[in-house]
């Protein structure tokens, strides 16, 4: 007897090298057309139109048409949760790239994973928050304690419109390239949108790269320098 879904025609869809390529430029978070997906899959538009049709009818993609263009996203959260699960994946099993990208070293740093902050700078925001107690761990996932949700809010975010919203509103994602978790869910894209809006990180044009700026460098440090005191009662 088989159980649970069928697997094997996902699998195979985002195991094809141009449609991986195509996925993975997706993760950050932008939406983007089937020319500049073909550029990052270094195929012809044409066999890029292609793989996008299988991708939108396995509802991995989501389309959105915009006078003559059609600008191309991932489907949901859970489609980018399970490409960056298997980035982690493959990077621990030594899948890495021949040639790595000149980028390399500053995606490692600080990068956009889907819609919140990843790489070094992000497992570090995660477990400076962490340590200042920001988190409840149990056995039903993770919650925000009162701590917590007062160092939202002083930052400008509000946690209750985000707990408004049907998706869960912290959990920890696993990075695939410090093999250390940083924050998802919710809370983990309003802090990043904080971060832009505020000017603390600056997005690269053309990559997932994100730049820390001086005064995101000073919250950084400030941050990091008090999770290195003792964490406020939840």
């Amino acid at each position: 007897m088989k159980d649970g879904p069928q697997i094997t025609g996902i699998a195979a869809l985002i195991g094809d090298h141009a449609r991986a390529e195509a996925l993975t430029a997706l993760m950050s978070g932008m939406a983007l057309t089937a020319t500049e997906l073909a550029t990052h899959a270094h195929v012809s538009r044409q066999t890029m139109s292609g793989h996008l049709a299988k991708l939108l009818e396995a509802q991995l993609l989501a389309v959105e048409v915009q006078g003559r263009h059609r600008y191309y996203r991932l489907a949901s959260h859970d489609v980018a949760q399970l490409l960056e699960s298997l980035m982690q994946v493959a990077y621990r099993t030594g899948a890495v790239r021949l040639r790595s990208s000149p980028r390399e070293p500053a995606l490692r740093k600080a990068r956009v994973c889907y819609d919140h902050l990843a790489g070094e700078t992000g497992v570090a925001v995660y477990e400076a928050l962490l340590a200042r107690g920001a988190f409840v761990l149990g056995a039903d996932g993770m919650r925000l304690s009162t701590p917590g949700r007062a160092l939202m809010q002083s930052w400008g975010i509000d946690v209750a419109a985000l707990e408004a919203q049907p998706r869960v509103l912290c959990r920890s994602c696993l990075d695939w390239s410090e093999r250390r978790s940083h924050l998802a869910g919710a809370l983990g894209a309003a802090l990043l949108r904080t971060l832009l809006e505020r000017d603390w990180v600056r997005r690269d044009k053309h990559s997932r790269v994100l730049h820390i700026t001086p005064p995101g460098q000073r919250w950084l440090a400030e941050l990091t320098d008090l999770a290195a005191r003792p964490a406020l009662a939840v």
